[in-house]
């Protein structure tokens, strides 16, 4: 998987493509950044008479449900429509589903008309989308939710939607409904700063512009966690985001196949 890894960011690097990023104003910046340090180009627009023209010029499209406004779910809606009219892979972010019901009916109605390639949330998030009686309080993830089972939740997910569905948490876990993948890397300190999670879907969207597969959604987390251990510092989160950006921008293919640590756990 390393060199798969290696080749995919080779390939990002080289090819540059748009990112267009539909995000809540929290992480937007951090999105942007993030886009940037890893290759890809950046464009986060919004308005709902313009969404449709950057989509389809766009590499990939990341829907981010995060601090949700009328005119975002607006133009969400319409991104996504011409993602699929045009063969434009894209991200679903299902930020807050498990607190709100107008996120998690919104994030229904999407599902239910487009195809993502990737649908992104953390443990509670992704356990809300599975089932519609589970809630949770607030965007952060439910820490009595273990690997275990939301790997199952997941990989049912990723049957029903003929997707890759990401689970982010401690171990981050990806599955496209043949194989499960659980990535080891990162460091509390990211939950220690705000926009993380939203960073790591725009780096899909990056991955999954030159690769629609599952290794694709591997190399964000990869990339993610690494750069999150080898940012980890007692300065406080001032200093961690700093470094975290540094790291996202100056990563080395040495770094990732010395600290790389994933599962893989084949379904029978």
């Amino acid at each position: 998987m390393f060199d798969e890894i290696i080749e995919i960011r080779k390939k990002l690097k080289l090819t540059n493509p748009l990112i267009h990023s539909i995000t809540n104003p929290i992480s937007i910046n951090q999105c942007a950044n993030a886009i940037i340090a890893v290759g890809a180009k950046p464009i986060m627009a919004e308005h709902p008479q313009e969404v449709a023209d950057i989509t389809k010029t766009a590499g990939a499209l990341m829907l981010n449900l995060g601090n949700i406004t009328d005119v975002r779910m607006q133009s969400m809606m319409i991104s996504a429509e011409s993602a699929s009219k045009n063969n434009i892979p894209f991200v679903i972010d299902v930020v807050g589903i498990a607190c709100s019901e107008l996120r998690r009916n919104y994030a229904y109605k999407l599902l239910k008309k487009y195809k993502p390639c990737v649908i992104k949330g953390n443990y509670s998030e992704i356990k809300a989308l599975y089932s519609s009686e589970y809630s949770s309080v607030g965007v952060d993830s439910d820490i009595y939710l273990d690997k275990e089972s939301v790997s199952k939740i997941a990989y049912k997910l990723a049957k029903e939607y003929n997707t890759i569905i990401l689970a982010s948490g401690k171990v981050d876990i990806v599955t496209d409904g043949n194989k499960i993948i659980h990535i080891n890397n990162g460091t509390q300190q990211l939950s220690c700063i705000t926009g993380t999670g939203c960073m790591q879907g725009a780096l899909c969207s990056c991955y999954i512009s030159v690769c629609q597969n599952i290794t694709s959604v591997v190399t964000a987390c990869a990339v993610m966690g690494i750069c999150g251990e080898l940012s980890e510092t007692e300065k406080g989160n001032g200093t961690f985001m700093v470094n975290l950006m540094d790291n996202l921008s100056v990563l080395l293919d040495e770094n990732i196949q010395k600290y790389l640590s994933v599962e893989e756990f084949n379904i029978e």
